[in-house]
């Protein structure tokens, strides 16, 4: 099983940028971000294909997130511009068994510990 480490997470205010990063030990396919505020269930945010060519967004993130990855490096991202108090949560990394990329969280079979994202208004 592949394990993955997240990094990246913190605090900043509302309208700023965070950078979050997902390092994977072994082979990777596709590969995805979600995340999970107190209270409510895990919900996609973006994925990726494992070329990378092809990535997928939640409505309340396009045009603010963006995901990528680095193959050769073996991690993946996410840069999120226009930070909202919305978007506080525990941000998870995932990778999946296929091609992808995916928004099912039963898609992905294994996950990181998690790193915190907190906007303050």
């Amino acid at each position: 099983q592949v394990q993955l480490v997240e990094s990246g997470g913190g605090l900043v205010q509302a309208g700023g940028s965070l950078r979050l990063s997902c390092a994977a030990s072994g082979r990777t396919y596709a590969m995805g971000w979600f995340r999970q505020a107190p209270g409510k269930e895990r919900e996609f945010v973006a994925s990726i294909s494992w070329t990378g060519g092809s990535t997928s967004y939640a409505d309340s993130v396009k045009g603010r997130f963006t995901i990528s990855r680095d193959n050769v490096k073996n991690t993946m991202y996410l840069q999120m511009n226009s930070l909202k108090p919305e978007d506080t949560a525990l941000y998870y990394c995932a990778a999946a068994g296929f091609a992808g990329p995916s928004e099912r969280v039963a898609d992905f079979g294994s996950w990181g510990q998690g790193t915190q994202v907190a906007v303050s208004s």
